[in-house]
């Protein structure tokens, strides 16, 4: 089978990362307990009049499809794959007030019609007039790895050659009202630098939209190898250590020749215990990096960690407001992406220098 790399990337999180140039040069600080997307210029890469008629979702995905394209150097791929955990939640949310409202009746299909969870994919194949494969997987916290594990399954067998593959979340006020209902977003503000010891229920909740070109033929622009990616729907916390090691094996790596693992803690004090038990016992000799205190918590942001750990395999740089602990590396030669929402749907992503 063939190698898969990671030959560009783009990310629009809640801090200024669509730049590719930038590695959190500047850090947008915030004291909230949802937080939104930094918006690029959306006039450079969407008409005007066509980018009104898009939610916020459709005006990322598109756009960090379009960055990703553009430093890969090609104006179409072999299949567009996405993942998404809830959707086009903007429109969903207008489509059904517009039905209470409205009795039913008189009701305008727009809405209903972007608000299907294929809408940003759909968008991002006639920006591009590729008629090629097309699919969405809606997978909950897992979404983006299952549109990862399709694309590297497909390059391996040199079913394609390019593929386009990325996660999408937008805010909803109402769906987020209920998350707040239910206790998944946090009760008080909390700021970058008191998240992780928030000891509260609950997480920051964001947006964001991160896309990558994968091929089974190295670019200039590589990134890293994707070596490995698995999902668990459910897996007990006192067998998370276990199935990583067995991860690993199943892959020719020891936990000692991981150079950075980045985990997906987010200030959930019920949770955050998965990180915890391997941050103290398996990897603490190892350098641990995070990130959901700087972009917040959503279906598919474990994307971020991966373009996170993308971006420190190429820079061979690790900013210092994501490290957990500091331990010297002479050379980032592999990364471990690991992240869990609430005990279930359990990732892993082996990462290495191309």
């Amino acid at each position: 089978m063939k190698k898969v790399y990671i030959n560009s990337i783009a990310s629009i999180s809640p801090q200024k990362t669509y730049d590719n140039s930038m590695f959190l040069d500047k850090i947008t600080d915030y004291n909230d307990t949802v937080i939104f997307a930094v918006d690029p210029d959306y006039k450079q890469y969407i008409p005007p009049a066509a980018a009104r008629r898009m939610a916020k979702g459709i005006k990322m995905g598109v756009v960090a499809s379009k960055i990703a394209m553009d430093e890969a150097g090609i104006e179409t791929v072999d299949a567009i794959i996405t993942g998404t955990g809830m959707g086009c939640m903007i429109d969903s949310e207008k489509f059904v007030s517009a039905i209470i409202d409205n009795n039913e009746q008189y009701l305008t299909p727009t809405s209903f019609i972007q608000s299907t969870h294929n809408t940003v994919a759909g968008q991002i194949a006639l920006g591009m007039e590729c008629k090629a494969y097309n699919f969405t997987y809606v997978h909950s916290a897992i979404s983006f790895e299952s549109a990862l594990l399709d694309a590297k399954m497909q390059l391996e067998n040199d079913e394609a050659e390019h593929i386009l593959v990325g996660g999408v979340e937008e805010l909803g006020d109402h769906t987020t009202k209920v998350h707040r209902v239910v206790n998944h977003i946090k009760p008080e503000p909390v700021t970058i630098s008191t998240v992780l010891n928030s000891k509260t229920e609950g997480a920051v909740f964001s947006e964001g939209a991160n896309f990558f070109v994968v091929s089974n033929e190295k670019q200039e622009s590589c990134y890293a190898e994707l070596v490995a990616v698995e999902t668990f729907n459910t897996l007990p916390k006192e067998k998370v250590s276990e199935t990583i090691e067995s991860f690993l094996i199943e892959n020719n790596v020891k936990v000692e020749d991981i150079d950075v693992v980045v985990f997906g803690n987010n200030g959930d004090v019920d949770f955050d215990t998965y990180y915890n038990q391997l941050s103290e016992s398996n990897f603490s000799n190892i350098q641990q990096i995070f990130y959901k205190h700087l972009v917040g918590e959503n279906n598919t942001v474990s994307a971020f960690g991966v373009w996170l750990g993308s971006k420190i395999l190429k820079t061979q740089t690790i900013p210092k407001i994501i490290k957990i602990n500091e331990i010297k590396i002479p050379e980032i030669k592999t990364v471990l992406c690991y992240n869990q929402y609430r005990g279930q749907n359990h990732s892993l992503v082996l990462l290495k220098k191309c």
